[in-house]
């Protein structure tokens, strides 16, 4: 598996941290950094389905590459958006859509989230790939 430059800082953060605990609050803190979506795009049609908490994903597509902005009723979720916005923004679609998140099992999130948390984290990373798989089809026309 190829190592991804982001990625691995993304690890390396976490990795800052021995306890859960200050993991989850890093986490926390992580969504105070996220972009956020517009306040007019928090509908029904950005919300991401399967989620315990209610959590909107927009993308736009600027000079070839995709930025996603994000954001939760949960701040725990709304770190996770931001994960992963950070791992696949500002790339191509077709580098998202070709990207092992790898990170995710490395920092071990997903020991730390409920069942439903976990099937969350899923569908935003599926909601991610939409919009590359959409923005791809956009840009071979």
């Amino acid at each position: 598996m190829l190592k991804d430059a982001v990625q691995e800082e993304i690890i390396a953060d976490f990795e800052m941290f021995e306890d859960a605990d200050d993991k989850l609050q890093y986490l926390i803190d992580m969504a105070e950094e996220c972009r956020e979506i517009d306040p007019r795009h928090k509908t029904e049609q950005y919300l991401i389905e399967g989620c315990q908490s209610r959590v909107w994903i927009d993308a736009e597509l600027k000079d070839g590459r995709v930025y996603f902005a994000t954001d939760a009723d949960a701040l725990i979720v709304k770190g996770i958006a931001g994960l992963l916005t950070r791992a696949l923004g500002g790339r191509t679609p077709q580098e998202i859509l070709s990207t092992e998140l790898y990170f995710i099992d490395r920092i071990g999130i997903r020991s730390y989230l409920s069942p439903t948390r976990a099937n969350g984290l899923g569908e935003m990373l599926q909601q991610m790939r939409r919009y590359a798989v959409a923005f791809a089809a956009q840009m071979e026309k």
